[in-house]
């Protein structure tokens, strides 16, 4: 079973797992996420669209929106209750 914060950071991105979906899987999709809002973020850079000042502030505003990415994927479920 996944942790309940761990669901609700799942949510915020769209991703509803089943109890026996691999956190790798999991993991994979939020990354794969983060960077295309990182890469769409730089090129919105480029383009003129973000204030170079800005950007810092855009960077970390959207790397704690990918916070669970820090999580190691080892906590991402709950302890099994003991035997």
């Amino acid at each position: 079973m996944f942790r309940p914060l761990v669901l609700d950071a799942l949510a915020g991105h769209g991703l509803r797992p089943t109890p026996d979906t691999p956190v790798d899987l999991l993991r994979a999709q939020v990354n794969d996420l983060y960077r295309y809002e990182i890469r769409q973020l730089r090129s919105r850079l480029i383009a003129g669209d973000i204030a170079k000042a800005s950007y810092a502030g855009a960077v970390r505003t959207l790397r704690l929106r990918y916070l669970l990415l820090s999580l190691p994927k080892d906590q991402w479920r709950s302890p099994a209750p003991p035997c």
